[in-house]
């Protein structure tokens, strides 16, 4: 804060912390993030699996010398990237909703 600057009445955070729409909104959050990691965890581990279980199957050849498992580990800096790509967009969101929070409370 500047010295000159007027001080900013702050949010009751304990109200807003108690509200419903912040609840909804950590709700959301949670759900997203909860579901992103365990489709990520679950797509991680299945090349582990396979590996372990399936070698012949992952040494298939699908074009030239690359076979699935290298395609199949690859695949995941591409679902990485997706996960991360559809977590901006739903941070969009939820920044918006906390905004609105924030606003209702009558203090921003």
């Amino acid at each position: 804060m500047n010295p000159g600057e007027p001080e900013r009445e702050r949010p009751d955070w304990g109200r807003v912390a108690a509200s419903a729409r912040f609840q909804d909104l950590l709700g959301r959050k949670r759900r997203f993030i909860v579901r992103a990691f365990l489709f990520f965890s679950l797509y991680y581990f299945c090349l582990l699996l396979l590996t372990a279980y399936a070698p012949k199957l992952i040494a298939v050849r699908v074009t030239g010398t690359i076979t699935l498992g290298y395609w199949f580990a690859l695949s995941q800096f591409v679902v990485g990237g997706t996960i991360a790509w559809l977590y901006l967009r739903a941070a969009t969101r939820f920044d918006g909703l906390s905004r609105d929070l924030l606003a209702e409370s009558g203090k921003t």
